[in-house]
Formats: C-alpha cells, sequence, structure tokens
C-alpha cells in the first residue's frame, strides 16, 4: 500500500511540474530578394536597405512584416564593422579552383612561397613543396575582396626554408606518389601506378648527393598531412611570417602593378595510372 502512494503522489508531482510550451509562428517571405555577396563599397546595391521597420531588397520589394526586416537590419547594420574584410584588393580573369594532381591555384600559390623564401633565406630555392589542404577556399573570377584571400589561407602556418639532400626529396616524393600528391613546385615529376618514375629540379635530374633549397610550410615539418620534411634537414629556418602574410601583399603589389590574378599549369606533374594519362599542360 505505501509503495502504491508513494507511486501515486510521484506521478502526480510529475504531471504537476510538466512545462508547458507555447509556439508562435513568425511569417517568412521565401522568395528571392535579390541578395548578393557585396564589397564595402556596394551594401545597399546588392544587400537592399532598411529603415523605420521597413527592408527594401535590392529587387525593389518592400517587407514590413514578419522577421525579414528585423534579420535584414541586423544583416545590413553588421556590414559596417566587417567593411576591411569587404575591400575589393585585386580583380582575378577567371576563377581559378584547387583540383588533383595540378591546378592553377596551387602553382600561383607554391611559386610565390618559393620567391618568399628565397627573399627571406637570400639562398635559392630550388623546390616548393605544400598542401592542397591549406587552400580553403577557390580564387573568385572578377572582383576578389580581401576575405577571399583570408579565406583563402586562414591557418597560421609560418614560411618555412630548409635544406635537403636530394635523397631526402625523393623519399618526400615518392610519399606522396604512393599515397595523396600534393603541391609541388619548381621540379617536373613522372608518378607512374603510384611509384615515383623520374624528377627533374631546375631542368636536372635529382641528385641524389645535392643539397637543395625548399620552401615549405610549418604544418608539414613534422607530422601534418603525414610528411616529415625537416627529417634529416641541414638547415632549417621558421620564419614570423604567416602564409597570409605572404600573400596579402602579394596580391596587393599585384594590383598596384595594374596587373590581375591569372596563372596557368605548366604540366609539371604527370601521373599514370592503369595505361591512362593523366597530367594538366599549357
Amino acid at each position: 500500500m505505501k509503495k502504491l502512494l508513494f507511486i501515486t503522489l510521484l506521478a502526480v508531482t510529475l504531471c504537476g511540474c510538466r512545462q508547458q510550451f507555447v509556439w508562435e509562428r513568425t511569417a517568412m517571405d521565401g522568395s528571392r530578394t535579390g541578395v548578393q555577396a557585396c564589397s564595402a563599397s556596394d551594401v545597399a546595391e546588392k544587400l537592399g536597405t532598411y529603415s523605420d521597420g521597413v527592408y527594401t531588397a535590392p529587387d525593389g520589394k518592400v517587407f514590413s512584416e514578419g522577421c525579414t526586416p528585423e534579420v535584414a537590419r541586423i544583416l545590413l547594420e553588421s556590414q559596417e564593422t566587417m567593411a576591411d574584410l569587404k575591400t575589393v584588393i585585386a580583380r582575378s580573369t577567371r576563377a581559378m579552383v584547387t583540383s588533383y594532381p595540378e591546378c592553377e591555384l596551387g602553382d600561383w600559390f607554391i611559386d610565390e612561397l618559393m620567391r618568399a623564401a628565397e627573399r627571406k633565406s637570400g639562398k635559392k630555392v630550388d623546390i616548393g613543396i605544400t598542401n592542397f589542404g591549406g587552400i580553403r577556399v577557390d580564387m573568385p573570377e572578377g572582383v576578389v575582396l580581401k576575405d577571399d584571400i583570408m579565406s583563402m589561407f586562414p591557418f597560421k602556418n609560418n614560411l618555412c626554408y630548409l635544406e635537403l639532400y636530394g635523397r631526402d626529396i625523393r623519399v618526400i616524393l615518392e610519399q606522396l606518389a604512393s599515397t595523396s600528391w600534393q603541391v609541388v613546385g619548381g621540379a617536373r615529376c613522372v608518378v607512374r601506378n603510384k611509384v615515383l618514375e623520374s624528377v627533374e629540379i631546375g631542368g636536372e635530374p635529382l641528385d641524389d648527393d645535392k643539397i637543395y633549397g625548399v620552401a615549405t610550410i610549418s604544418f608539414l615539418l613534422d607530422g601534418g598531412d603525414g610528411l616529415r620534411i625537416a627529417k634529416n634537414a641541414v638547415r632549417l629556418d621558421i620564419y614570423d611570417e604567416y602564409i597570409l602574410d605572404v600573400m596579402m601583399p602579394y596580391v596587393e603589389s599585384l594590383t598596384a602593378a595594374g596587373k590581375p590574378i591569372e596563372y596557368q599549369t605548366d604540366g609539371r606533374i604527370t601521373i599514370i595510372n592503369d595505361g591512362e594519362k593523366e597530367t594538366l599542360r599549357r
């Protein structure tokens, strides 16, 4: 009887404490409004305007009810704090996307990384190695915002200069060939059925006993993406500059010189699988 009474009291208590939820339906307009991604100078044109509880969309539609005006207000008010990121810093002649095994965006990135390592070290850089994963977004066609470049290279990976014997570079390239190829500059490589068949650096076959200058990023020095590029390094310099500190000034320098962002692949990597050749050429 006591047990039954306890269970009854518990049930009554739980029922009495049950929370009541009240749901409200808010009208939202799901039709197209003409909103587009904007830069710092065309907010009203691309996002529309808001005044006294009324939102006017870029296509002329007017919203005064539901949550659309409030959402628009928040979005528009945030643009001032985002103005610096929305600054147009360059123009690209066409979209450049990351693709395996070689792409315009990857070549553009690694070639500038090599030049930056040369400037910083004062030494000749013969080969550059970085990873596809370090390029987080593609290059848009046309207007390029500061935010595009910051989003492209968001990681705090340092610019590095190393000196390695040719035999150690060969081991690294053999690993890339057998697993997943990455972004390589300064070398021409042929991979057949996941085996490194040939390597040329500076137009000459890779010399196992020669010391080469190498540009890379700190992420790949000791384990990033399975690589340990710093293993057996004769010399290793890790600079304070992050990759963004290299690429942003480069993009700005192109604009200052009146040049757009554009690049072409050069067939530096040829991958042959089961008799089918995959290569990118001019």
